[in-house]
C-alpha cells in the first residue's frame, strides 16, 4: 500500500510519522504545500514549525510540488489522507476525484461559506470517491511520540475502513471501524465549541462540579444535533463523541479550551486567537454549528452562549448567568 498524506501541519505530520514507523511494507509520503518548508524538513528530518523536537522516521518520504504524478499512478489499494484545514478540503477533493484509491480526511467542523460537513462537501464535489474520516481523541504531539491513542475510521465503505486500519493500526495506535460517518463528524465538530465553554468554566474557577455538568450537558447537545442529522445515538458514547469531548474539553494541549481560558481572563477573542499561534477550529465553526442547529430546531444552549461570547454580545460571567438562568427541565436528550 502507498499512503500519501496531503498537508504537513501537526496532525498530518504526526500520522505520517505513525504510519512510517509501524509498517515496513507500506510506502508513506507526506506532501508539503510550501516547497521551502519541504526542503527544510528533508534536510533536518523534522517539522520544527508544528512538531518541534520530533524526528521524522527515515522511511517517511517528503514530497512537494504538483500532486498529479502521484494521482496518475494511484492504485485501488492505495490511500490518500487529506490533512488540510476544513477550508482546503473542497479543492483537494476535486483534485482527487478521479483516483481509484481510498480517500480519508482529518479535518473537523463545517465549511465556512456553505455550512457543510466534510462528507457533505465530498458528496457534492467528488461523489464517486470511496471516502471516509479518521477521527477521535488525539493530540498530535502524543501520536508523534508513540503514546497510546485510539481513533475511529468512519466510512460507509468497508474497503476504506479496512485501508485506514491497515495503514495506521499498530502497537501505539488503535483504529476502530465505524459505519456512522455522520455521527463521527458531528462529534468532531461540536466538541471544539464545547471545549471553549469548558475552558471558560475553568478560567472562571467554577469548580469540578460545574465542569462535569457542562461536559455532560454538552454531550446531550452533541447527540441531539447528530440524531437530527441522521447519526446513530450510540456513536456519541464512543471515541469520536464522549472520548474526543473529554480530551478537548480538559486537556492542556487543547487550543479550543485555551481560547475559553484566555477569554475568562479578560482577553478579547482576537487577542486569545493571536496568542495561540495555531487554528482553533471551534472559533470558526461555532456560528455555522448554531445555524445548522436552528435550521433543524435543535436546542443547543451551550453553543448559543459560546457564540454570543465570541460575537461580543456577552461577557464571560454573563454567559454563565444565561446558562444557569434557564428553567428546569427533564434530563433526557
Amino acid at each position: 500500500m502507498q499512503i500519501t498524506i496531503i498537508g504537513a501541519g501537526a496532525w498530518g505530520t504526526a500520522l505520517a510519522i505513525a504510519a512510517a514507523r509501524q509498517a515496513s511494507s507500506h510506502r508513506v509520503n507526506l506532501h508539503v504545500r510550501d516547497a521551502a518548508q519541504a526542503q527544510r524538513m528533508q534536510q533536518e528530518r523534522r517539522n520544527e514549525r508544528y512538531l518541534s523536537g520530533i524526528d521524522l522516521p527515515p522511511a517517511l518520504n517528503i514530497l512537494s510540488g504538483p500532486l498529479d504524478p502521484w494521482l496518475q499512478s494511484a492504485q485501488a489499494e492505495d490511500l490518500f489522507v487529506i490533512a488540510t484545514p476544513m477550508a482546503g478540503l473542497r479543492s483537494v477533493l476535486m483534485a482527487l476525484r478521479g483516483v481509484p484509491a481510498s480517500v480519508a480526511w482529518l479535518c473537523k467542523g463545517f465549511e465556512a461559506d456553505t455550512g457543510l460537513m466534510p462528507h457533505e462537501v465530498q458528496t457534492l464535489v467528488a461523489p464517486q470517491l470511496r471516502a471516509g474520516a479518521l477521527n477521535g481523541p488525539s493530540f498530535a504531539q502524543e501520536v508523534a511520540r508513540s503514546q497510546p491513542t485510539a481513533l475511529v475510521a468512519a466510512s460507509p465503505h468497508a474497503s476504506v475502513r479496512d485501508a485506514l486500519v491497515q495503514a495506521f493500526h499498530g502497537a501505539a495506535l488503535r483504529i476502530y471501524a465505524n459505519e456512522d460517518m455522520v455521527g463521527v463528524e458531528v462529534g468532531g465538530a461540536v466538541k471544539n465549541v464545547l471545549a471553549i465553554a469548558t475552558g471558560l468554566c475553568d478560567g472562571l474557577n467554577l469548580g469540578l462540579n460545574a465542569r462535569a455538568a457542562l461536559i455532560t450537558r454538552g454531550l446531550a447537545e452533541m447527540t441531539r444535533l447528530g440524531v437530527a442529522l441522521g447519526a446513530k445515538p450510540e456513536t456519541f458514547m464512543g471515541l469520536s463523541g464522549l472520548g474526543d469531548l473529554v480530551l478537548t474539553a480538559t486537556g492542556d494541549l487543547s487550543r479550543n479550551r485555551k481560547v475559553g481560558l484566555l477569554m475568562a481572563q479578560g482577553l478579547s477573542l482576537e487577542q486569545a486567537v493571536t496568542s495561540l499561534g495555531h487554528v482553533a477550529e471551534g472559533v470558526y465553526s461555532a456560528r455555522t454549528l448554531l445555524q445548522r442547529a436552528r435550521q433543524l430546531e435543535v436546542d443547543m444552549p451551550i453553543t448559543e452562549a459560546v457564540v454570543a461570547l465570541l460575537d461580543g454580545e456577552l461577557q464571560a460571567a454573563q454567559a454563565l448567568q444565561v446558562l444557569m438562568g434557564r428553567g428546569p427541565r427533564g434530563e433526557a436528550v
